[in-house]
């Protein structure tokens, strides 16, 4: 991933990495509702839940000149509607991308990697 956005201007050049996108993705997921986090992968049949430090290992991100496409691997909360989180998920990343950096966001695909049952949806249900 050591692509860069490259803008020249009379000023100078801006670079944006790959990874810098790929954290903006993580984070502006991580904020819609519903998202318990981003995965980083399945470890020994175990989804693995990533911390803040690790958001961008979630996604896979490839930008061109002016366009990016992002891959988000997530996990969800139990007991949410899947495609509303998933659409609120890609047009927050969008909106985040697109405001942060000037690219045009083509495509944010949503891959759910697992359900956490620590939500407070699956307690609620528990205690009734």
């Amino acid at each position: 991933m050591s692509n860069n956005k490259d803008e020249n201007n009379e000023k100078g050049s801006i670079k944006i990495a790959d990874d810098v996108v790929g954290v903006i993705a993580g984070l502006a997921a991580t904020e819609v509702a519903g998202i318990a986090g981003m995965s980083g992968g399945i470890v020994g049949g175990i989804t693995e839940m990533l911390g803040r430090k690790n958001l961008a290992k979630g996604v896979k991100v490839e930008v061109n000149e002016k366009e990016a496409v992002v891959d988000l691997y997530v996990i969800v909360d139990y007991g949410v509607r899947i495609p509303e989180v998933a659409w609120n998920v890609q047009e927050n990343v969008k909106k985040a991308i697109e405001n942060m950096t000037g690219l045009s966001v083509v495509e944010v695909n949503i891959h759910v990697q697992g359900v956490n049952f620590d939500s407070p949806t699956v307690k609620e249900e528990e205690n009734k």
